[in-house]
């Protein structure tokens, strides 16, 4: 019996989609800043990209309603910084946030799955453009250093999730863009 590709990405990504959020998620224990030490995904974008990709900064702020701020901030080789912002809405699953991207023009459904608050935290997101969906895992630290142990538990967590091993990477060190 011969697999084919798509029946592949068919098991992964129904296999993504029972990918649920941490149990006991706290919304006010997860603002502040956050480092994005960990990204993986099989996206073409990325393969194309990782080896100049470094480490960025991430501000997430719950708001009145429940809902989670995030802001990105990642320095450029030049020293101009990228950043991007959405406003990820509540579901009514604690830990789950769906946004729609402006940039990417795209509908993301992100899940905090793995929650150590003063430490790290594992993040699971589909991303979806007409009718097409890819994961994107990232694994947040509350410093710039991850350790062993973590980052295997990362690699373990994206390779069950459909990522290829080559396109899991952590990302080396960076300045900081300064305060917006």
């Amino acid at each position: 019996m011969k697999i084919t590709l798509l029946q592949v990405l068919a098991c992964a990504l129904a296999a993504c989609a029972d990918v649920v959020p941490v149990g006991d998620f706290s919304l006010e224990k997860i603002a502040g800043k956050w480092y994005m030490v960990g990204f993986a995904t099989n996206a073409q974008w990325f393969i194309n990209h990782k080896d100049t990709m470094k480490m960025g900064t991430a501000m997430l702020v719950p708001t009145e309603g429940g809902d989670l701020d995030l802001s990105y901030a990642n320095l450029n080789a030049d020293g101009t910084c990228w950043r991007m912002t959405h406003l990820a809405k509540k579901t009514d699953t604690a830990g789950r946030f769906t946004f729609h991207s402006q940039a990417w023009n795209n509908d993301n459904d992100m899940r905090f799955v793995d929650v150590v608050y003063d430490d790290y935290a594992l993040v699971h997101t589909i991303k979806t453009k007409e009718g097409t969906s890819e994961v994107l895992n990232k694994l947040y630290s509350r410093t710039p250093e991850v350790s062993e142990a973590l980052q295997q538990k990362f690699i373990t967590f994206s390779m069950d999730t459909g990522i290829l091993a080559d396109n899991i990477a952590f990302l080396p060190k960076n300045q900081e863009c300064p305060e917006a």
